[in-house]
């Protein structure tokens, strides 16, 4: 299942820009693909880098890792209520509150890094158990439809704009 599959009926479409960033890669390969991709430039750079701010006010490239991560979690929380048929309306986040209570910054590089490949090897194993009609299922989260393939598109895209502004703007 590639992101052409999908279509815009599957997704709010404050979550195109996400989507617009994901690549031609069929889904769970797209999720592997961003790990090592992701994973080789965390590793790339230094302990001091990780705690670095480009300015006033914005988050450190930790703050930013463990978004990502928190992000992740909660797109596939969401997979995986939606793939199963729950028809609660899943609520929404502020990830800036959700930032104000991560103590991001206490914690190393190597812990990071090692938080954002166990989120990400779950979700790939998520992802990889799910059915075409799962994948394919429509459920309500922060009052708008969302397919269970368009969390893990999101998932992808997510992290792509992420990295491209790590890339422009800490790097």
């Amino acid at each position: 299942m590639t992101i052409k599959d999908l279509t815009k009926d599957e997704y709010f479409n404050y979550y195109q820009t996400y989507i617009a960033k994901v690549k031609e890669h069929d889904l769970v390969e797209g999720l592997v693909q961003n790990k090592m991709e992701t994973v080789s430039l965390l590793e790339s750079l230094s302990e001091e880098k990780f705690d670095y701010a480009y300015d006033i006010d914005k988050w450190t490239i930790k703050e930013l890792l463990l978004h990502i991560i928190d992000t992740e979690r909660i797109f596939a929380n969401r997979a995986l209520r939606i793939a199963r048929n729950d028809q609660v309306h899943l609520p929404g986040f502020d990830q800036d509150e959700f930032n104000n209570y991560a103590e991001a910054n206490s914690r190393t590089k190597t812990d990071l890094i090692e938080d954002f490949i166990a989120a990400r090897n779950n979700t790939i194993a998520l992802f990889k158990s799910f059915s075409e009609s799962m994948l394919t299922n429509i459920g309500i989260a922060s009052d708008h439809k969302l397919s269970t393939r368009a969390a893990g598109f999101i998932i992808i895209g997510h992290e792509n704009h992420h990295i491209e502004i790590l890339r422009e703007r800490y790097l």
